[in-house]
C-alpha cells in the first residue's frame, strides 16, 4: 500500500566490556606467568647444579703397567654452568626486589645466565681435555693417553636446565612489569605508614609515670 512505511526494527545493543573482568583477567595472567617463571628458574638451576656434579667424561688411561679407568665430573670439565645457575637463582630472587628499569636489567641477567649455562654445558659435551689432564695427573706422565673415551648424557641434562633458566628470564622480560614487588603490600595504597604517637608528659600525681620517665632519662619536672 502506498503511504505506509515500515517501522525500523530495533537492533540489540552490544554489551560494553566490563573493565573489572578485564583487570581480573590481567591479574590471573600475571599470576600464571609469575608462577611459571619461578618454577622454571628454580627447577632449571637445580637441574644444572645436579648435572654438574655427575660424571661427564669416562675413559681408560694407558700406562706402561696397563690401563686403568678414569672419569671427571662436570665441574672438572667446566665450572661455568654451575656458576651461572647460582647467578640465575640470585637474579630470580632479585627480580622481585626491584622495579622499572632495574627489574628489566635483572630479568636480562637471568636470561643471559640461562643462555650461558646452556652454551657452556653443550660445549662440555664434547670436551675431553679435562680427562687428559686427569690422566696426566694420575699417572705423572704428561704424555699419557686416554683410550675408550666416552661422554655421558649429563652435559645435555645441564644444557636443558640452562634452557629452563633462559625461559624464566624471557618470561620476566615479557611480563615482569606486571609482577608485584616484595614491598608492594606495604605500599599498595600509597599512604604513608603512621608514625609513633608523641609521648605525653608524665602525670605528677602518678608516681609510676615519674619512675618511667626517669628510666627513659627524661626530666619529669619539665612540663
Amino acid at each position: 500500500m502506498e503511504g505506509v512505511s515500515a517501522a525500523p526494527v530495533p537492533q540489540p545493543r552490544t554489551a560494553d566490556p566490563d573493565p573489572a573482568s578485564g583487570a581480573a583477567s590481567d591479574r590471573a595472567g600475571s599470576r600464571r606467568s609469575l608462577a611459571a617463571a619461578l618454577f622454571l628458574g628454580a627447577v632449571g638451576a637445580a637441574v644444572v647444579l645436579l648435572a654438574s656434579g655427575q660424571i661427564w667424561v669416562e675413559g681408560d688411561a694407558a700406562t706402561a703397567g696397563g690401563a686403568f679407568p678414569l672419569s671427571v665430573d662436570g665441574r672438572d670439565v667446566t665450572g661455568v654452568p654451575a656458576a651461572l645457575a647460582v647467578v640465575g637463582l640470585a637474579a630470580l630472587v632479585a627480580v622481585f626486589a626491584v622495579r622499572g628499569v632495574g627489574r628489566l636489567t635483572v630479568a636480562a641477567l637471568l636470561a643471559l645466565s640461562g643462555l650461558g649455562a646452556t652454551v657452556s654445558a653443550w660445549a662440555g659435551a664434547s670436551d675431553s681435555s679435562a680427562l687428559d689432564d686427569e690422566a696426566a695427573r694420575s699417572t705423572g706422565d704428561t704424555a699419557a693417553t686416554v683410550d675408550a673415551l666416552s661422554h655421558t648424557g649429563w652435559p645435555i641434562v645441564a644444557a636443558a636446565g640452562g634452557l629452563l633458566i633462559l625461559l624464566a628470564g624471557l618470561l620476566a622480560l615479557r611480563y615482569g612489569s606486571r609482577w608485584p614487588a616484595m614491598s608492594g603490600k606495604y605500599e599498595r595504597d600509597g599512604t604513608p605508614r603512621p608514625g609513633r604517637a608523641p609521648r605525653t608528659a608524665p602525670d605528677p600525681d602518678r608516681p609510676e609515670d615519674l619512675w618511667k620517665a626517669l628510666d627513659r632519662g627524661e626530666d619529669p619536672t619539665r612540663g
